[in-house]
């Protein structure tokens, strides 16, 4: 006999609103992608079924059900094997948890729990070449409010290598605009960590910060729209898209590449790297759990095996020198500078 209706709806909500964030201590963006990838399988196998989502009991969520759910987004909504993958973590996360509130139903978790994830394809990793990057921030007019901001923005992008949802969700009061100066990120699993951030870098914020008025130890999002709502992540991705295609124009190579604002955190390791920094510590200032993550910008440019430390140059405005990341003796110089 099948699982009463209603016991659907309370896993799911466990799942959401206790077992994610109070368990398992999700982030907010987790939470809300796995959510989304629940209300997408959900509505797929009540379409398929011709039965109201209400109507819908465990037993419907079954191994055929959610491989041809899987199936549906590649084919028909044009998913890659990535995003594919990510929304099966989510259905496989659902189970796990079903299989410990709802023994009775272990047997149909562990089915729907053996689904494989699919190899997903080696891409490229595109970044920006110091040029690059100095094109990209001589393309933006500072003499607006949009300006600063824009600015203000792309530099901190490429000073912290933050996760563009890390940017999103920075409030005002994480910002350190005194020596020492620095900016506190909240990254993935809700770890934190403090990142160090040039004098050039805390001038720019500061500046955009006082056009807008706002208070330096206020709760507000450090990037916001016209309307004063926090910067979305497509919003940063328009702003990316429009000064790389006004680069492009003086850096041609910029329009060779595959590029979008994760490419800054890329360009951000990729330049620290050069610059001597190992990868434990380029790890650490990326938020990387593990250094595996971090292994793969050591294979990603030939130009690394070359000592390109003494080459680093500044930008001639916005952003200091990425010699400040050697570990040499003039250490103590670079410290008391911040």
């Amino acid at each position: 006999m099948k699982t009463r209706s209603k016991f659907l709806g309370v896993a799911i909500r466990g799942f959401l609103f206790d077992y994610l964030p109070e368990q398992r201590g999700m982030s907010q963006n987790t939470i809300t992608s796995y959510c989304e990838s629940m209300k997408l399988l959900l509505l797929f196998i009540s379409e398929k079924k011709g039965i109201d989502v209400c109507d819908l009991v465990i037993e419907d969520i079954g191994t055929e059900p959610v491989l041809a759910f899987l199936a549906y987004l590649e084919e028909e909504r044009g998913n890659g094997a990535r995003t594919r993958n990510v929304r099966l973590s989510a259905v496989h996360s659902f189970f796990r948890y079903l299989a410990c509130i709802s023994p009775e139903n272990l047997e149909h978790s562990q089915r729907v729990l053996s689904i494989p994830f699919k190899r997903e394809p080696s891409l490229e990793t595109e970044y920006l070449e110091f040029d690059e990057i100095t094109a990209l921030l001589n393309a933006v007019d500072r003499g607006s409010a949009d300006g600063k901001r824009d600015y203000a923005l792309l530099a901190l992008m490429f000073n912290t290598g933050a996760r563009v949802t890390e940017i999103v969700d920075m409030k005002v009061r994480d910002l350190r605009l005194s020596k020492p100066f620095g900016v506190r990120i909240m990254g993935k699993g809700r770890k934190e960590r403090v990142c160090p951030i040039w004098t050039e870098t805390a001038l720019v914020l500061r500046d955009y910060l006082s056009c807008r008025e706002a208070e330096l130890d206020g709760g507000q999002a450090v990037f916001v729209n016209h309307l004063g709502a926090p910067l979305s992540r497509f919003g940063i991705g328009y702003i990316m898209r429009k000064y790389l295609k006004m680069a492009s124009e003086s850096c041609p190579s910029i329009a060779e590449k595959n590029l979008h604002p994760h490419s800054m955190r890329h360009s951000t390791a990729v330049h620290m790297l050069k610059s001597g920094v190992d990868l434990i510590s380029i790890a650490n200032w990326l938020g990387h759990s593990s250094v595996n993550t971090t292994n793969k910008y050591a294979v990603m440019d030939l130009e690394m095996k070359r000592e390109a430390l003494a080459k680093a140059k500044p930008f001639n405005d916005g952003v200091a020198d990425i010699s400040s990341w050697r570990r040499d003796p003039g250490i103590i110089e670079w410290l008391n500078s911040l």
